[in-house]
């Protein structure tokens, strides 16, 4: 089942929730939807269930206009974030609900029913809990459940609201891997709704950025990372640090003192300009330290910074570091004033670095937007 939705826009007040979003998601493709809360994402997901109406624009199944078809003939499941079962009925009953409640003359017998929700509960790994009410279930036990009963009357679409939302990191990463292989074999047209960027670029063929009622890019998780089409964009996908300098002569002159090269450059001199850098594309070295590049007037070539504070979780040291000159304290800096670098926790304990010491950092990598502070 295909879906194509067209310049669909829609207020709630005075709140433009979606402007004029256009979007083609193909047949058994797997897409996530995501943003900042009230950007937009789960109005678009309501209206393509039919739970509400877009003001303009249209909605298509397979090229078929839905745009004012009931929720309960457009064929889709639901998987909400707060799971939905019915407390009072055990587990084989709730995934067998949606089927009891087809028409009469639509309903399969209650033998086609057990078989069927025997062979869903299989699929999700809990044929075992089959007679368990959901207050005995745990929290990701839940949430399979009320998959394998979005999934029972054999929708064409399925929608997914935040459905990992709810959970401990451990079991969202546990049931986001089990999310993509049970899609890989059944191959229904899914869309899924969340705020977490390692989830959608984890988990999704396609991740559509929605920002204030808008897709802002749209791609595979590979090609939105490393080609970020906006600031917004590039701030969204993972920890970024924002430099700010001007543009001249094919370079970057960062107020941090330091310059870099830039293709966005080489025609916009004078242009106020806007380098982003991930925290992994700083290199860190000593102030001072042997070999180091100087500039025309002696200092070195990269940001001289200070060491506020080092954090070494597992194989990563996060450093967070301040800019030479910036007369705040580790403690009361603001987060736009500190700058992020992370190296290898080995090469951290190799160079015995302190809290307190100057170091450099020379980005590696950057990506250059030019003359869009109203975009920040």
């Amino acid at each position: 089942m295909s879906i194509e939705i067209r310049n669909v826009s829609k207020q709630f007040g005075s709140f433009q929730a979606l402007r004029d979003v256009s979007l083609d998601i193909g047949s058994g493709e797997l897409i996530a939807l995501l943003g900042p809360s009230g950007c937009g994402k789960t109005t678009l997901l309501r209206i393509i269930a039919g739970l509400e109406t877009p003001d303009t624009g249209s909605i298509h199944f397979s090229g078929a206009d839905t745009t004012d078809v009931h929720v309960r003939e457009r064929g889709v499941g639901f998987v909400f974030q707060h799971y939905a079962l019915f407390r009072h009925m055990t587990v084989f009953d709730n995934v067998a609900f949606g089927l009891r409640m087809k028409p009469r003359r639509e309903r399969p017998s209650e033998a086609q029913i057990r078989d069927k929700v025997m062979n869903l509960l299989k699929l999700v790994q809990l044929d075992w809990i089959a007679e368990r009410y959901p207050s005995q279930l745990s929290g990701g036990q839940r949430q399979r459940i009320a998959l394998a009963r979005a999934l029972a009357v054999e929708p064409k679409v399925l929608l997914l609201d935040e459905p990992f939302g709810a959970l401990d990191a451990k079991v969202r990463k546990e049931l986001r891997r089990w999310l993509r292989r049970l899609h890989d074999e059944l191959h229904v047209t899914s869309i899924f709704v969340t705020h977490d960027q390692e989830e959608a670029l984890e988990v999704a063929d396609r991740v559509v950025v929605i920002n204030q009622g808008r897709i802002e890019q749209q791609g595979t998780p590979q090609q939105v990372w490393d080609n970020p089409a906006s600031p917004f964009v590039y701030g969204f996908l993972g920890d970024v640090n924002l430099f700010k300098g001007r543009a001249n002569d094919g370079r970057i002159h960062l107020d941090e003192g330091m310059q870099i090269d830039s293709p966005e450059a080489r025609h916009a001199d004078g242009a106020q300009a806007f380098a982003y850098v991930r925290p992994h594309d700083l290199d860190v070295e000593r102030y001072g330290g042997p070999g180091q590049a100087l500039d025309a007037h002696g200092r070195p070539r990269g940001i001289v910074v200070q060491l506020a504070r080092a954090i070494v979780v597992g194989p990563i040291a996060r450093l967070e570091l301040i800019p030479e000159g910036n007369t705040q304290s580790a403690d009361n800096a603001s987060s736009d004033a500190l700058i992020e670098a992370q190296i290898p926790a080995q090469q951290f304990h190799d160079m015995g670095l302190r809290d307190g010491e100057m170091l450099v950092v020379t980005p590696r990598r950057a990506k250059v937007f030019l003359d869009v502070a109203a975009g920040i």
